[in-house]
């Protein structure tokens, strides 16, 4: 399945619940955010359709988010049942790691493939600050877990803030001096609440520079076709791991997205930044048969926009689509 520009677009990420286990300041209000009614998420029968839909079209990966994935009751299931859908070749969840500790061994079991784990500090105090909860020791044991139950390519997710996790950027990068991981930093968009929580990203330059003072020169690491993704890849000598860095804002990589993203109500969204989509829940509820929602995904992807607008005046997204559609 290829856009008007030519891209191909076989990778989708799900959001599969709106309802998180922690508070991360630059994701949602302390209070957390409004939950939608039961009936208005949809059900795993409608999300394996859009699925098959998808798969039929070209789409081979697809990841699992949230909210928090794991918090949604019955996800083990879902995970099967996609791993038998046919054209789909990787299943990923992203996860605060919070539940690993006891669903790793279960989740590679159900046929999960790569699990991304989003870390802002190795410090309690530090993290704790940005999640509004004290668990960086679950998270831990959950990054054990992974390793126990056979999981590997892990990545670990950072999203490095002025002021705030600015020596986490060298700590987390020594994880991967050991072990095959990949710790990824992650620019700070215009989405969620973190500006209205007074935060500031740090450039990603200066992630990079004080990466390399550390650790000296980088070696450029070519990614499988299967893995491709939006992060950039480099492996300073003697690493094991390798660090990654994913900068929508300073450097652009709409030219060659490949994604789509379908939120928890069943919003069909084409562009982080952009509006405009498909309601593919009012197209199930209505009783649009496989060859109907097969076409109008199509039609839906085929008008992907070209790039975002975030640098744009008036660019800042609502606040609504980070934990809907896993940041």
């Amino acid at each position: 399945m290829q856009d008007r520009f030519q891209r191909t677009i076989e990778y989708v990420r799900i959001s599969v619940t709106d309802r998180c286990n922690l508070r991360c300041r630059y994701c949602m209000p302390e209070q957390g955010v409004r939950k939608m009614c039961h009936e208005d998420i949809l059900r795993f029968d409608e999300i394996l359709r859009i699925v098959r839909a998808l798969a039929a079209l070209g789409v081979r990966k697809v990841r699992l988010t949230g909210g928090e994935p794991l918090v949604r009751k019955g996800i083990l299931d879902l995970i099967r049942e996609i791993r038998r859908v046919k054209g789909i070749e990787v299943i990923s969840l992203t996860t605060n790691g919070v539940l690993l500790p006891e669903m790793a061994e279960d989740l590679r079991a159900a046929g999960l493939d790569f699990v991304n784990v989003s870390l802002d500090s190795l410090d309690e105090e530090t993290f704790s600050f940005l999640t509004r909860r004290p668990l960086l020791g679950r998270v831990e044991e959950g990054l054990r877990a992974l390793e126990e139950a056979g999981f590997r390519d892990t990545k670990l997710n950072c999203v490095p803030l002025l002021g705030v996790n600015e020596d986490d950027v060298l700590k987390l990068a020594e994880l991967a001096r050991e072990k095959p991981l990949k710790v990824r930093y992650i620019e700070l968009m215009p989405v969620g609440c973190a500006y209205e929580a007074g935060l500031r990203g740090m450039p990603m330059d200066e992630v990079r520079r004080r990466l390399q003072e550390a650790f000296g020169a980088f070696s450029q690491v070519r990614q499988e076709k299967s893995l491709r993704g939006p992060a950039e890849y480099v492996q300073p000598a003697g690493f094991v791991g390798q660090l990654g860095f994913i900068d929508a804002m300073g450097h652009k990589f709409c030219q060659t997205c490949n994604r789509i993203r379908l939120t928890a109500e069943g919003f069909l969204k084409l562009c982080l930044h952009a509006g405009t989509g498909l309601d593919a829940r009012e197209l199930l509820r209505t009783g649009a048969d496989d060859r109907a929602l097969m076409e109008a995904l199509s039609q839906a992807i085929y008008n992907k926009p070209a790039e975002h607008h975030f640098l744009e005046a008036g660019g800042k997204q609502d606040s609504r689509y980070m934990y809907q559609v896993g940041g």
